[in-house]
């Protein structure tokens, strides 16, 4: 599933500027696996960075400088009560939004995004193209 959810991110973001994961955690596969494909440049933000290749950033209070040339910004698994902050970050910046929810969360966003069902990756998008 998370080769899917990797795959799609290349098929229709790989030509973006630049893909921000949110709240990157300790699960870094997607990310890694996004740096090694060339045309990707990808950076990682948490509010609490155990690695040293991860960029704190709270997203309730974003440092938008970060943010500037995002084509998508994606997040996994975050809680529901952020999802509003990352809606909002989609709005101000621009970039698409992909939010890949734990199977029993609801997304908790103003407007309504799509469901993807990719290969065997499940997750909600909303697009600004």
């Amino acid at each position: 599933m998370w080769n899917d959810f990797t795959e799609y991110i290349i098929k229709h973001y790989s030509i973006s500027p630049l893909i921000v994961e949110i709240g990157v955690g300790t699960f870094l596969k997607v990310a890694f696996d996004l740096k090694q494909h060339p045309k990707v440049n990808i950076i990682m933000t948490d509010i609490k960075p155990y690695h040293d290749q991860i960029i704190l950033d709270d997203i309730r209070q974003p440092d938008l400088k970060i943010y500037k040339d995002a084509g998508l910004i994606y997040s996994i698994r975050p809680p529901e009560e952020l999802h509003p902050y990352l809606e909002n970050l989609s709005n101000i910046t621009g970039a698409d939004l992909i939010i890949k929810p734990l199977s029993t969360d609801f997304i908790n966003t103003q407007k309504k995004m799509d469901l993807i069902n990719y290969k065997k990756a499940v997750f909600y998008k909303r697009s600004f193209k």
